[in-house]
């Protein structure tokens, strides 16, 4: 009798095994915690990093005591989100103090061309060249339009001695406007030519924009790196050919002052055309 009480003593012994799911749970809990916390600054990085913890936390078997490498992963994410943010900010100031230097830059640009166009109007009226000359800015470049009739004979491309002394004046105005990219660029009307010096039109305008360059050039001390001869022929017309106006119009050298800031959005509406 004695012995079968002993037995049935043992069989009433407590069953610890619920201490398993228990741990468990506990490790869940964690896990959730952890998740609310990070909930209060997400972002792609921290949702990658909260990825490998859960891993860790259910798939490494640590027990509920032995959450180090949890927390471990959780600071480094914190650390990483505050130096993401400092970068940022870091970023955003030098971008934001980049915008502000080139806006300066466009202001002083556009207050530079509208001086060289104001100088180059007094002149065009002072000599009593408003019917030869025009300039036009606008939002990519100053344009100098020059009727070839000021500068060269008909079927010529040597620069008449009295016109020698516009395009030294103009190379002297553009001296002090050093930096700038300069384009030259001869046009004529749809009559062909055809001559040994000009077997057509494109190489009588390319030659013509060459020889005023090349006073320009001399009269300014410009660099020549810079400035650009071109012949368009009578491919590029401003009016009709139709009638003697308008091939009139059409035969001209055209001197571009191209602008280095160009964006339209940031100058708004930059534009003081003045086409004579």
């Amino acid at each position: 009798m004695s012995k079968k009480h002993k037995h049935e003593e043992h069989e009433e012994h407590a069953d610890e095994t619920w201490l398993i799911p228990y741990a468990d749970l506990l490790t869940l809990l964690l896990a959730l915690f952890i998740v609310l916390y990070a909930m209060s600054s997400v972002d792609a990085k921290k949702f990658e990093d909260l990825s490998k913890a859960f891993n860790i936390a259910f798939n490494s078997g640590s027990g509920v005591l032995d959450q180090s490498a949890v927390v471990t992963n959780a600071n480094r994410m914190n650390e990483e989100d505050r130096t993401k943010r400092n970068s940022d900010g870091k970023q955003t100031m030098s971008e934001r103090q980049r915008q502000q230097e080139v806006q300066t830059l466009r202001q002083k640009e556009q207050q530079e061309f509208e001086r060289l166009k104001r100088q180059l109007d007094q002149y065009i009226e002072n000599n009593g060249l408003t019917t030869k000359l025009g300039t036009k800015l606008n939002q990519s470049q100053l344009m100098i339009t020059i009727s070839n009739n000021a500068l060269f004979d008909s079927g010529s491309a040597a620069i008449k001695e009295e016109s020698a002394k516009l395009a030294t004046a103009i190379g002297i105005m553009l001296k002090a406007y050093p930096g700038y990219e300069i384009k030259v660029a001869g046009h004529t009307d749809n009559r062909p030519i055809h001559t040994v010096e000009f077997p057509s039109n494109y190489e009588l305008s390319a030659k013509r924009a060459i020889n005023f360059m090349t006073i320009l050039i001399a009269a300014g001390q410009l660099d020549p790196k810079l400035v650009s001869p071109t012949g368009y022929g009578e491919f590029r017309p401003i009016a009709t050919n139709d009638t003697a106006a308008g091939r009139a119009r059409n035969r001209r050298v055209e001197v571009s002052i191209i602008r280095k800031y160009t964006d339209a959005a940031a100058t708004q509406t930059l534009t003081v055309a003045a086409e004579r």
